[in-house]
């Protein structure tokens, strides 16, 4: 933690003291149906324990502050989206996706794109979570998500008898709808989407193989004759990213820095600006990430841009102050708080 200034101490003290209300033990958590009741709860993929809150603060690549263990890699939740949304740009980089607003079931060809209801699913639908994709992915219904508030996370049944609407006209937090995206990369890069994250993203900015991407146990898919895993955008169900912060810091700058680092463009400028456009449906969120022009965190500067993971796992950038934190088991309510402090003392 720095001495350099008493108001971003604070800051990080206030974020180190704010634990979230996750327990240690995830896997218990997850089976006790803090997402949903069984049987939809069902854990697929493997659990661990989490560790100790952790975050870092950094400003113009500087490490200013930080706090826990940041080389403590822990299961990720919902983060990972943001990491699913820039693999999508290295696709198109490598021509693999030339028009986000073209049918899915154009490139993706495994029958899941084929009904009345999802055939007019374009890669922007399933970016900007509007797919209304309907089906079963690795034993897991959209139904499941159909209906989800985040704000009463936990608290809530889900309404999964929901009608659908067409695609591109409701805007809905789905986990399914999101590991579907993450198969249809997979067809396009015919890689385990982790080989390609290591080696396109990771690995050029300076970052560990520390983490683990994990797939569902049962989520393996033959593809041109090859037998690959599919890995989820997320924690619901288990699986998933476990990552340390020191990492998310990287991934975080990178973002900050328009997707380039060290004079190399790793992802595209132009895929880095799209991604950050407000949805029409919903103002707070991109391609997979979560923004605040629209005062979602009310405390937080308007320009923050975040990645966020359930049980308060947080990478935050906020370009104006040129400041990447990362927040891990951080209680929900205390990240806008977090995000004025450290602009009132960095801004």
């Amino acid at each position: 933690m720095t001495d350099q200034d008493p108001r971003l101490a604070e800051a990080t003290a206030f974020a180190a003291a704010q634990e979230s209300p996750f327990p240690r033990d995830l896997l218990a958590h997850l089976e006790s149906g803090h997402f949903e009741p069984p049987p939809y709860n069902t854990v697929l993929g493997p659990v661990f324990p989490r560790g100790a809150p952790n975050g870092l603060v950094i400003q113009r690549g500087q490490r200013l502050a930080s706090w826990g263990d940041t080389r403590q890699a822990d299961m990720t939740f919902s983060a990972a989206k943001s990491y699913l949304s820039l693999l999508a740009g290295i696709a198109q980089a490598d021509g693999l996706l030339p028009d986000i607003d073209a049918p899915v079931r154009e490139l993706v060809k495994d029958g899941g794109f084929e009904s009345p209801q999802n055939a007019s699913i374009t890669w922007r639908h399933l970016l900007t979570n509007t797919s209304e994709w309907e089906g079963e992915l690795f034993g897991k219904s959209d139904r499941i998500d159909r209906g989800r508030e985040l704000a009463r996370e936990g608290g809530a049944q889900k309404r999964m008898d929901r009608p659908l609407q067409p695609a591109g006209t409701h805007w809905e937090y789905n986990d399914v709808r999101v590991n579907r995206l993450s198969l249809c990369l997979l067809h396009l890069f015919r890689r385990p989407l982790p080989e390609v994250f290591a080696e396109r993203i990771l690995d050029p900015i300076g970052g560990s193989r520390d983490w683990t991407w994990y797939p569902y146990d049962n989520a393996w898919v033959e593809i041109e004759g090859q037998r690959l895993p599919s890995v989820p955008g997320g924690t619901h169900w288990g699986a998933g990213m476990r990552i340390h912060a020191e990492d998310q810091a990287r991934i975080g700058q990178l973002v900050l820095q328009k997707g380039a680092w060290g004079g190399r463009q790793v992802v595209p400028e132009s895929w880095i600006a799209q991604s950050l456009v407000p949805c029409a449906l919903n103002p707070a969120y991109g391609f997979l990430w979560w923004l605040n022009g629209a005062g979602r965190w009310p405390e937080a500067p308007r320009d923050s841009v975040f990645a966020m993971g359930a049980g308060g796992n947080v990478t935050w950038i906020w370009p104006q102050g040129e400041v990447v934190a990362v927040l891990r088991w951080v209680h929900p309510d205390a990240v806008g708080p977090f995000c004025a402090k450290v602009a009132a003392a960095l801004g």
